[in-house]
């Protein structure tokens, strides 16, 4: 027996899906092999939330997948209450795998008087018992660092990059309003096809401003590449109305409603292999080396 089927049979790996996004759990799970554990979780009428763990995960390893997205605070309470249970319940070890962390926009004080909500997050989940760290596409890197444990930062704009390759030119966006203004350019985009990429959608506003601009500064097609698409307020509207070709995103979030002309583009076989390589003490920079080969 060698040491990876020694480690399978002393602390097997259980997969535990959460409500924030349950069709990506699946998929997830489905590659892995490895059923969800059956998680009773009931929303009392007053906001309560009460889980139930289906099966026992003494000496297991388990992955806690968990969509932080709307409603924020009702998956994150969710996520909480679920690490709580499973320390109680006396896992071996908890990763908790996050295709989308809310708060990763708030990594830094801006104004007086103003939380760092990240760090807050960070805080949170680690006096909760988490081990490990698993994320898809932090706003800013740095996160990384609000924790004291493991975090594992994969990258899904390379899943993106296959899509498109060309040059960068890039729009001159300076202070919080993005709706009205056309930005400078630096970079020739005249009679090119353009592509505009960001680490996530949320009301629109930032990406009307920026297909204002490059289509202002002569372009001849827009594209739209994100990773997380929020998608908030009335951003389909916003997005629809846009002479954007094509909104490439991946399936970090659900909805029920998406853009016309939105392309999803799933994160599952990443993140399985990423719970896999954790699991089997393998290193995540082969994720990374790969990922370079392709672009």
């Amino acid at each position: 027996m060698n040491k990876e089927e020694l480690h399978q049979l002393l602390h097997p790996m259980k997969v535990i899906g959460l409500g924030g996004n349950p069709a990506l759990n699946e998929k997830i799970a489905a590659i892995l092999h490895q059923p969800l554990i059956e998680t009773a979780v009931h929303h009392f009428s007053d906001g309560e939330i009460q889980v139930n763990i289906g099966e026992s995960v003494r000496g297991c390893d388990v992955f806690v997948i968990q969509s932080i997205q709307d409603p924020v605070n009702e998956n994150f309470m969710e996520l909480e209450i679920v690490l709580d249970a499973l320390q109680r319940a006396s896992a071996h070890v908890i990763n908790v795998v996050v295709p989308y962390l809310a708060y990763s926009r708030s990594d830094t004080k801006t104004r007086s008087r103003e939380p760092i909500t990240a760090k807050l997050v960070a805080n949170l989940l680690q006096l909760t018992g988490m081990d490990r760290l698993i994320t898809v596409d932090l706003h800013a890197s740095q996160i990384q660092g609000f924790y004291n444990i493991p975090v594992d930062h994969l990258h899904a704009i390379p899943l993106l990059g296959q899509y498109f390759n060309a040059p960068i030119a890039i729009v001159d966006q300076r202070g919080a309003r993005y709706d009205t203004e056309v930005h400078d350019m630096i970079g020739d985009v005249k009679d090119k096809k353009c592509i505009i990429i960001d680490d996530l959608i949320d009301t629109g506003s930032r990406i009307s401003s920026s297909t204002k601009s490059v289509l202002a500064a002569g372009a001849k097609k827009v594209y739209v590449a994100a990773t997380h698409a929020l998608l908030s307020k009335n951003a389909t509207e916003v997005l629809n109305e846009l002479p954007i070709e094509q909104i490439v995103v991946t399936d970090t979030i659900k909805h029920k409603r998406y853009p016309d002309r939105m392309v999803r583009i799933s994160v599952d076989q990443l993140l399985a292999r990423g719970i896999d390589y954790v699991y089997n003490d393998r290193s995540i920079h082969q994720i990374f080396d790969e990922q370079n080969r392709l672009k």
